[in-house]
């Protein structure tokens, strides 16, 4: 019996990697088989890429980001989501290959049909059975993440160097691949306190039968 397997995206300081810890422990509290992971560093092999990003002598260009993360997404499918869905579990992964899309796709302004491609490529057409995206204005969100970051090293706020105009452009990435799918897509509004998000959470994985 294939597992459930949800994918977590949202611009940052959303909460979601709060969101997907609090989910994974709602739903082992009832006995299921919960496989909390994270993109790109949910294996040994991506968690070396993602150094990779920190190294001195410049960022990767772009497509070089892209190449890194499909490398990562794939041994991530193989080492980390496909064992795990198929041994019936519930698979929550903080980051997917939307968040390429988003990123790499809206915010870099990389082709998104290459991307799109690349993905099906990497895992081989394997898609999440649904989708939450927490969104919340850029702005809100980059303040949150500011302030949560403010004494963490520096390679963990690496994103305040970029332009307001490239979150916005992510954001906007999200609500239109939620807007084009909205059958595996949901948007949580991602203001509020942590435990108001988190019951929005549970209400709309209720209503879509995802939990009961």
């Amino acid at each position: 019996m294939r597992g459930l397997f949800i994918s977590v995206e949202g611009v940052e300081g959303s909460g979601k990697s709060t969101h997907c810890r609090r989910l994974g422990q709602w739903l082992g509290a009832r006995g299921l088989e919960v496989v909390l992971t994270s993109e790109p560093d949910g294996t040994p092999l991506g968690s070396a890429i993602r150094g990779l990003f920190e190294k001195d002598g410049g960022p990767p260009t772009p497509l070089t980001q892209t190449f890194l993360f499909m490398a990562a997404r794939q041994q991530h499918i193989a080492q980390v989501i496909r064992p795990a869905l198929g041994r019936g579990a519930v698979v929550v992964s903080d980051r997917y290959a939307d968040a390429t899309l988003a990123y790499q796709g809206f915010g870099r302004l990389l082709d998104l049909d290459r991307l799109r491609w690349l993905n099906d490529w990497a895992t081989d057409s394997l898609r999440s059975d649904v989708t939450l995206i927490f969104d919340l204005p850029e702005e809100l969100g980059l303040t949150r993440a500011r302030s949560r970051n403010s004494a963490a090293p520096v390679d963990e706020g690496r994103f305040e160097l970029e332009d307001l105009r490239f979150f916005r452009r992510v954001r906007e990435g999200y609500l239109s691949l939620a807007a084009s799918e909205p059958d595996r897509y949901v948007v949580i509004d991602a203001s509020g306190t942590p435990e108001e998000v988190f019951e929005r959470t549970l209400d709309v994985l209720r209503k879509r039968g995802v939990i009961s």
